[in-house]
This record gives structure tokens, C-alpha cells and sequence, in this order.
């Protein structure tokens, strides 16, 4: 763990004799810790983690102390909630473990060294020297939880488009059964996905970052001074100039010329401008992506739900018929395309490339693994599976049978079989790749021909289908960095479902105060960008599939029918790129990934080119240019400095909303600062309008 590298009091008193000629040749070995001085730019994932982390364990050294839970539990209440806060704006920003790695590690100094070493309850306050493995567990169970819950839209969708309020024991049950029942999977996939060396993890480097003995001031007071500045410079693009964060230049020079706006434009257009100072924008999205979204009707409307819909949220047809058919913009048509390539493309490329790696994995004992830390691994006593499965699975079956949800038992088993199904073939391509490829659409193609109009039932089915799987490869991801820190697989796993269940809770209670006091909210005018975004597009996929139904959209005859080729063409690109990886061996075709490349449209919608353009830049100039010029740098810095922009701006964002936003409803300021030049002016143009280049006449209608 970098953070403990240069003063970690460790317990640890073990001999590592095999590490000489790697000492030698790399650095040192100290406080249990392979401490290396790699300054290798050139050096891949692998190589850095066999150099950053010891292949020796000190069985006896603590892990989960009380030391532990507390700051585990606060940070599993803190980061969740905000960035829930921040899951509902647009741009939002995202809150990671990283800042918990960082802060924890001091706290716990300061704890071993002031706390009194008495006990309550059996239980010591004071355990002694702050250890590694308590560090990398607190920092676990600030992850593991950290991003928004996805079942949370489900309450969100039903809320805002079809008006179903039920009660916070159904919204908690449904979480905690989303959330939970995948780790239960992730225990199944260790054999696959922890044990073999060749899985590494790439995310897992993070951790690792910064091991060398670079001189300069510590990363922890590098991190404040990042923070500080992340926190006062936010102030400009989001309050004080926003065109700062909109900088859709061009604009401002030709307001009025739709073309113009269109491909330079950042809220409707193509994003050419290039630029924005925004590190919400700039930190939006992983994924580059470009163009705008959106669903319409035949009148050029946003498409309205509850013309076409029962009470109970089920499809009129009657309604249907009078009023028009979805018509998805193309870029919003060319993602599920894509995403339907995806699907076939992993398991041709699965097959191709891992087929004998996983019929060796599935044949081989823990204690038969050639890795030195699944040996090392095999002295603890494995997680159980089946008790919280049983729990999570009842949880689940409750929610969807007590309340009206439509979904049937039998969709409920099937998602889970689709999630277990998916979770070898994506798990590999992510332990490998650092990218996941996600399940939601073909959850919601499968649910919407099985279960036609029924959106609650789509939104469930998908929930569960695409949330098991990831849930479960989020459980061995950090399995995988407990695998090379040495940690009690029970205490990890305990660790996770705690964090998990608490996170939970608090993104609900803070979820419904949102909705509760919050003007507008997820209104596309609500004026402190509370637009809801990734809601809109849960709710809009669920008028596509759950709504009106794959049936009426992609079935032959019908106008999006041509996209089901890229099922076929997801298939074959891999087999293609096999065969000339074979001819060629050295050719540039072996480094060509397809599951990767068809799901990096992943996140749109809601992202557009405002996100993915700065993003790209930015990326090249700090993980190429940076990188390879200045490696040192780059290793002890990188990732403290986007955890020091993460949190800045985060703190900044709160400041700014219940200091001068929301009091007054919104009134401070509104005919002084927020009137000026600054932050019109990237919106007052037709970018800001949505203007369309062709306009229907009036009353007319197309399709």
C-alpha cells in the first residue's frame, strides 16, 4: 500500500528468504512491504504489482480491529452519500476509495499513538501499531459501496415517470437484495478470477501507486494543497462563470446558426469546441464518447409516457396506436447497436482466448495453485455462500411478489442465471483490461419479448441481471487486493456486506430527502443542474423495453430491425482478428480487443461530448506525455491528484448548493451574478435550445 510505505509500524516479524536476487535487482523489503524503485514507463500492470507487493504473510498481524470497523463505517456513511448527492446532478462527480487510502492512513497513526490501550467488551481500543492489512480493508469498505446504488433508480423511475411511491421497506429490500446476492457469485469466481497470476487487476494498481523513493513533499500534503484548489477553483465554472465550464466558444461568435452550434455546440451539438475547465465534466464519464441523446415521438417532442400508458404503468394500445411510435436519435440507436455486439463478441473472444485457462482453472485445488499468494491464501478458512444468498434471494422474492412490480419468480431465477452465466467471460476481460462491459441491454432485450409492458418488471429484471454481475466482480476485484495483501477472506468478506448494507441505507434517506426538498428536481430545467440524468435514461429504457417492448422496435418490419445484425457482427470480429493474429503473429491485430472497443459507448446517454472530448485530453497529456517523460512523478502523484480534484470539487459542489443555491429558493444572486455575461452566454445560442437544423410545420408530424 503506497501510503504506508515509508513509516508503517508493522507488527511483522516474518523472514522473507527468497527475495534476495529481487532486492538486488528492484529495491527492498520493508515493513513486510515490497518497497521497489521501478522508473520504468514501459513497465506493464503485471510486472508492477510482482514488484509492489510481498510474497511473504505475517499470519498473525490484525485486520479487522476496532480501529478498522470505525473508520470503515464512517467512510461507507460519508462517500456514499455524496456522491448520491452528486448521482442526481449534472455535471456530477464521483468520490472515490482513493480519498479514504489516503486520509485514513494518518488517523490511523494518529489512533495507535494517542488512543488508550484499554478494552471494552473484550474488545482493546487500541491494537497496537496501524497495520497494512487494516489499511487496506478500511479502504475496502469505503469502495465497495462508494458508487450510487443502481437499484435506487428503480425507486427514482417509478417516482418520476409513473408515479409509485411505495414505502422504504420495499426500496430498502430491493437494494439490499441487488446489491448483496453477487457476492455470493464472486466467492464461486475466485478460482477463476483471484487465483491465476495472469488475472491482475489493473484497478488494483491504484493502490500500489507511488512505491518508489521519490524525493518531493508527501502525498498527503500533496493532496491537500490539490484539494484546496480543486474547492476554491470550482467556484468559477459552476457559480461564478460558467461559461467556464460550458465553453462552447464558437458559439458565443455565431449564436443563432444552427449548424454552427450543432458541431461545436457542448449541450446538444458534436463537442468540437474541444475545450472545458470543468473538472466535473472532464471527470464525468471512463468511457470517450461523443454526440448527443435523447427518445421523441413523431412531432419532434420528447416522448411522453403517460400518453400511452394504464395507471398501473402497463401499455394501452389503444393509446399506443393514436399517438406515435419511439423514435431514438441516431447516436442513441447506434449505442444499442453496438451494445448488442458486445454481447456475442465476449463469448467468441472468451472461447478463443481463455477456453483452456478456464478448464485448467475449474480442475485445479486452492492449494495446487502455482501463484505464491494463493498458496500463502490457502492457510485461511474460506468465505461462506450460502447463508446471505438464502437471505438476499428471500429479500428479493418478497419485494417483487408483496408489492405490485409485475415481475414474476421464474424472471427473477432467470436474471440471476443470466448474471452467473456472464460473470467468467466479462470478469476476465476486466481483470485483464480494466474495462466492464455491462449487461443492461441484453436484460432488458431478454425481459422486454418475455414480459411485453411491463416496465417496472424490465427495470427489475435488468436491475438484477446486469447488478449481480457486477456486484460480483466489484467482491473480486477487491478480493484480489486482499489476495495480494494476505487479508482473512472472512474478514473481508464480512467487511464488504457491512459497508454494502449501511451504503445502501444512506443513499436511500438521502435519495428521499432529495426528492422531498429539492424544487424540481429531475426536471431538465431545474436550476441547479438536479436534472437527474442517469434517471431520464433508466426511464427512458424503460418506455423502450418494458413499456412498448423490443417487439415494436427490433423485430423484422419494424424500424430499428437492422440493428440485431450486430449480434452476428459482435460474433464474428473476434474470430476474424483470432485467425489473423494467427497468421500474423506480430502483427498490431493481437493487441485488437472487441468486447472492449463495442462497449465504449457505454455511457451513452447520459454522457455527451462535453465529458468525453477534455476527458480524452487530458487523459493523453497525464497517462502518455506525463508518463513517459516524467515517470517518477507520475507514479507517487497521478492518482492523489485526481483524488485531490475528486474531493475538492465534491466539497466544493455542497458548499455552493446550501450556501448560496438553495436558500431563498434559489433567489441569491439570481438578478446580480447568475444574470451576467458568464453564465448566459453558453446557453443563450442554439446549443443551448436544442435547436434542430429541419423544423416540423406547425402541427405537422413525421414517421
Amino acid at each position: 500500500m503506497a501510503s504506508v510505505r515509508d513509516d508503517l509500524e508493522s507488527s511483522s516479524t516474518s523472514s522473507i528468504p527468497d527475495k534476495e536476487r529481487l532486492d538486488a535487482e528492484k529495491g527492498a523489503v520493508k515493513d513486510n512491504v515490497a518497497v521497489t524503485e521501478f522508473d520504468d514507463p514501459n513497465l506493464d500492470d503485471k510486472e508492477a504489482l510482482e514488484f509492489a507487493v510481498a510474497n511473504t504473510d505475517d499470519f498473525d498481524m490484525p485486520s479487522s480491529t476496532i480501529r478498522t470497523w470505525v473508520m470503515g463505517i464512517i467512510w461507507a456513511v460519508i462517500i456514499p452519500g455524496m456522491n448520491q448527492f452528486f448521482f442526481f446532478r449534472y455535471p456530477s462527480v464521483n468520490v472515490g476509495s482513493y480519498v479514504a487510502l489516503l486520509l485514513s492512513f494518518p488517523v490511523g497513526r494518529f489512533w495507535a499513538r494517542f488512543m488508550p490501550k484499554v478494552k471494552i467488551l473484550g474488545v482493546s481500543l487500541n491494537p497496537g501499531p496501524f497495520t497494512i492489512k487494516e489499511h487496506v480493508l478500511i479502504t475496502i469498505m469505503a469502495g465497495v459501496g462508494a458508487g450510487s446504488a443502481y437499484a435506487t433508480d428503480i425507486v427514482a423511475v417509478q417516482r418520476v415517470y409513473y408515479s409509485q411511491e411505495y414505502n422504504f421497506i420495499y426500496q430498502w429490500m430491493v437494494v439490499m437484495s441487488t446489491q448483496l446476492i453477487g457476492f455470493s457469485i464472486g466467492g464461486i469466481l475466485r478460482r477463476f478470477l483471484v487465483q491465476p497470476a495472469s488475472m491482475i487487476w489493473p484497478t488494483n494498481l491504484q493502490q500500489y501507486s507511488g512505491i518508489g523513493n521519490r524525493g518531493g513533499i508527501s502525498r498527503e500534503r500533496f493532496f491537500g494543497f490539490v484539494f484546496l484548489g480543486s474547492f476554491c477553483w470550482y467556484w468559477f465554472p459552476d457559480y461564478i462563470f460558467q461559461a467556464m465550464s460550458y465553453f462552447n466558444w464558437v458559439c458565443w461568435i455565431v449564436p443563432n446558426n444552427v449548424v454552427v452550434n450543432q458541431l461545436f455546440g457542448y449541450s446538444s451539438g458534436l463537442g468540437m469546441s474541444l475545450l472545458t475547465f470543468d473538472w466535473a465534466q472532464i471527470s464525468y464519464i471512463g468511457s470517450p464518447l461523443a454526440t448527443p441523446w435523447g427518445s421523441y415521438d413523431r412531432y419532434g417532442n420528447s416522448y411522453n409516457v403517460t400518453a400511452i400508458t394504464n395507471p398501473d404503468a402497463s401499455l394501452n394500445m389503444g393509446k399506443y396506436a393514436s399517438y406515435s411510435p419511439l423514435f431514438l436519435s441516431t447516436t442513441f440507436a447506434m449505442t444499442y447497436g453496438l451494445s448488442f455486439a458486445s454481447i456475442t463478441s465476449i463469448i467468441t473472444h472468451t472461447f478463443l482466448y481463455f477456453r483452456k485457462q478456464i478448464w485448467v482453472q475449474s480442475r485445479r485445488a486452492m492449494s495446487d495453485q502455482p501463484d505464491i499468494h494463493s498458496r500463502l491464501m490457502s492457510r485461511y478458512r474460506q468465505v461462506p455462500n450460502g447463508g446471505h444468498t438464502a437471505i438476499m434471494f428471500v429479500f428479493g422474492i418478497v419485494s417483487i411478489e408483496v408489492w405490485h412490480t409485475e415481475f414474476p419468480v421464474w424472471a427473477f431465477v432467470l436474471s440471476l442465471v443470466i448474471a452467473f452465466v456472464y460473470c467468467i467471460p466479462v470478469g476476465m476481460i476486466q481483470a485483464i483490461t480494466n474495462q466492464q462491459l455491462g449487461l443492461n441491454v441484453i436484460t432488458e432485450l431478454i425481459i422486454g419479448y418475455a414480459l411485453p409492458g411491463r416496465p417496472i418488471a424490465m427495470m427489475m429484471f435488468k436491475t438484477w441481471g446486469y447488478i449481480t454481475m457486477a456486484q460480483a466482480l466489484t467482491f473480486t476485484s477487491d478480493f484480489k487486493l486482499g489476495h495480494y495483501m494476505k487479508i482473512n477472506p472472512r474478514e473481508m468478506f464480512w467487511a464488504q456486506v457491512v459497508a454494502t448494507v449501511i451504503a445502501g441505507t444512506v443513499q436511500l434517506a438521502v435519495q428521499a430527502w432529495m426528492f422531498t426538498n429539492i424544487p424540481d428536481i429531475c426536471s431538465p430545467s431545474q436550476a441547479n443542474g438536479f436534472i437527474c440524468p442517469s434517471t431520464e435514461v433508466f426511464g427512458t429504457a424503460s418506455i423502450i423495453w418494458g413499456v412498448i417492448g423490443p417487439a415494436r422496435q427490433f423485430s423484422q418490419g419494424q424500424i430499428y430491425y437492422g440493428l440485431v445484425w450486430f449480434f452476428l457482427v459482435g460474433a464474428v470480429c473476434p474470430l476474424v482478428a483470432y485467425l489473423v493474429a494467427l497468421k500474423w503473429p506480430n502483427s498490431f491485430v493481437k493487441y485488437v480487443n472487441f468486447p472492449v472497443i463495442f462497449s465504449g459507448t457505454g455511457a451513452i446517454p447520459p454522457a455527451t461530448a462535453i465529458n468525453y472530448v477534455p476527458w480524452a485530453i487530458v487523459g493523453f497529456i497525464f497517462n502518455y506525455i506525463i508518463r513517459r517523460r516524467h515517470f517518477s512523478w507520475w507514479t507517487k502523484y497521478n492518482y492523489v491528484l485526481s483524488a485531490g480534484l475528486d474531493s475538492g470539487v465534491a466539497i466544493s459542489i455542497i458548499v455552493i448548493f446550501f450556501c448560496v443555491q438553495y436558500p431563498l429558493a434559489g433567489a441569491i444572486g439570481k438578478n446580480t451574478i447568475q444574470a451576467w455575461w458568464g453564465n448566459t452566454v453558453p446557453f443563450d445560442n442554439a446549443d443551448g435550445r436544442s435547436a434542430s437544423y429541419k423544423v416540423l410545420a406547425e402541427g405537422g408530424h413525421f414517421g
